[in-house]
């Protein structure tokens, strides 16, 4: 069978897989936190008799776009986001840890200051628990302090310090559920006492729409491209079987 047809179809699925990445971008434009997936093609090795020279295509996402987003000033005491580089730590059912530049944290049921999906923020020690009722505010530098209904405004107990980290960015890797963990064979990362919070504001999605469309726009071209290889090698296909059956 023609090679053509090899080629079309590889390049024709790995555009589909990229856009599908890019597609997942859009659709997190209004995402707080949200790190957009770097998207890249990358050529392999053919593996086998043929040439040196042959390689396929085939679509790669090498990590995470760490950019900052847009703060957006909320005026609730209990939002944070994180200046520049760093991370709010949550820890994870099974007790391991993950990051997250979503800040919009609240009280659970249980006491616990948790993330809006109610995964518990963690401090130094563990979980932050907060006394019922009490007024919270969080200072630049992670502190958390809880005034009790009623108190004066000197009597607030600190309760704790969130754990902000700054990891290298290579070492991280992001999950299906959206957050980043270190990588696996590495232990969790420090608390890092230079990462500083905005409070009563919350980050937004660092995906920039133009580009996104016109990455979704590019990728539509390049499916288009290799679907009208695989009609000319059907053509030449169509064409060369004419010759041989008037021969």
């Amino acid at each position: 069978m023609d090679r053509m047809i090899y080629v079309g179809m590889s390049g024709a699925k790995q555009a589909m897989e990229q856009q599908a990445s890019v597609a997942n971008n859009m659709a997190n434009v209004s995402t707080p936190g949200f790190r957009a997936q770097i998207n890249n093609f990358r050529a392999v090795p053919v593996v086998g008799s043929e040439a040196a020279t042959r390689a396929m295509v085939v679509a790669s996402t090498p990590g995470a776009d760490m950019r900052s987003g847009p703060m957006t000033q909320t005026g609730r005491a209990l939002d944070v986001a994180v200046r520049g580089d760093g991370w709010l730590t949550v820890q994870m059912p099974d007790g391991s840890e993950a990051y997250t530049r979503v800040g919009s944290l609240q009280v659970g049921a249980e006491g616990q200051l948790t993330t809006l999906d109610a995964r518990p923020v963690s401090g130094g020690t563990g979980p932050l628990v907060v006394p019922p009722g009490a007024a919270l505010t969080i200072t630049g530098d992670g502190m958390v302090s809880a005034l009790g209904p009623g108190g004066p405004a000197t009597g607030a107990a600190e309760v704790g310090r969130l754990k902000l980290v700054n990891p290298p960015a290579g070492d991280l890797v992001r999950g299906d559920d959206g957050l980043f963990r270190m990588k696996p064979g590495t232990a969790p990362a420090d608390a890092d006492p230079a990462v500083r919070l905005l409070t009563g504001a919350l980050e937004g999605s660092n995906v920039n729409p133009v580009e996104v469309m016109v990455d979704m726009i590019a990728n539509a071209r390049r499916f288009e491209m290799q679907m009208k290889t695989l009609q000319t090698a059907e053509s030449n296909d169509q064409q060369a079987n004419k010759l041989l059956s008037n021969s």
